[in-house]
């Protein structure tokens, strides 16, 4: 039985090897893992090659890691093969998902209506990004249009999480927190996401450092995005313990103190989702 805390992380793009692009989200995941209680203990970074990336895969779950993460190479381009590779790492098939197809399409569609693309739905393109490993579970990207991947293998779980730092970032903070919660420090993970009519997270300060440190039990992070992007930022709060009661307490005191200290700075907010439970 492998130590639950223990973590992997490949890396996967030649455009990192190639020197184009540099690689950030290593860092940023190693950070955010050990405040989680994780322990990395190993990180790569390999090219998009299908054999490559089963093969180091494959060599993981021997080794027993508990979590893997991938980053990169969930895109609609050719090129991208991670899906293709976990599934053929992990000896499993690659399936159409139904809910993976179901949030691209409403990514897409969004996009649309406002103006960012030209076409808003399915292409085969599009399509391509649904196909996941027999068994895999679709995480929503709040920022971008790939969902993230989470897939539990004997004992090890994979995430494959798109390359682009705020969508890596956004899923992280976001819509895989209860089974970071749940994994690294057990018990029960209760989410909620609370959006707030605002452009600058920097507005949202006061009330963030206040009203974090009065609720210690409970994460508190917002989703930050590029000043004049759009006029909404989401706030997720995520508590963790092994009484529902007392995570479903401890959050909503949360978004208490949020609506309320938020509200004297004029702003708006209203929930964007109930609150999740997860049992590891």
């Amino acid at each position: 039985m492998p130590d639950p805390g223990t973590v992997e992380i490949f890396i996967i793009g030649n455009e990192i090897l190639t020197g184009e692009i540099q690689d950030t989200n290593t860092h940023w995941l190693c950070r955010e893992i050990h405040q989680l209680g994780g322990r990395v203990e190993r990180a790569i970074v390999l090219r998009d090659d299908l054999d490559a990336v089963a093969e180091e895969l494959n060599a993981a779950l021997v080794r027993g890691v508990a979590v893997i993460f991938t980053a990169g190479g969930l895109g609609p381009t050719a090129d991208d093969l991670t899906l293709a590779a976990v599934a053929r790492g992990t000896g499993r098939p690659l399936q159409r998902n139904d809910i993976a197809l179901r949030m691209i399409q409403a990514s897409y569609d969004s996009l649309h209506q406002r103006g960012i693309l030209a076409q808003g739905g399915l292409t085969p393109a599009r399509e391509k990004m649904a196909w996941l490993p027999a068994g895999a579970m679709p995480l929503a990207n709040p920022v971008g249009t790939a969902p993230c991947m989470l897939l539990e293998t004997g004992t090890t779980t994979i995430i494959s999480l798109p390359g682009v730092p705020p969508e890596l970032k956004g899923i992280f903070s976001s819509s895989l927190q209860p089974f970071l919660q749940s994994t690294f420090r057990g018990g029960l993970a209760a989410t909620h996401t609370l959006c707030v009519r605002c452009n600058d997270e920097s507005t949202m300060e006061p009330v963030l450092s206040r009203v974090a440190p009065a609720h210690p039990g409970v994460y508190i992070k917002s989703l930050a995005t590029r000043p004049g992007e759009m006029a909404e930022l989401d706030i997720i709060l995520t508590a963790v313990g092994a009484d529902r009661g007392t995570v479903e307490a401890a959050v909503k005191a949360a978004l208490t103190d949020l609506r309320i200290g938020l509200a004297g700075l004029g702003l708006t907010c209203w929930d964007k989702a109930r609150t999740d439970m997860e049992q590891p």
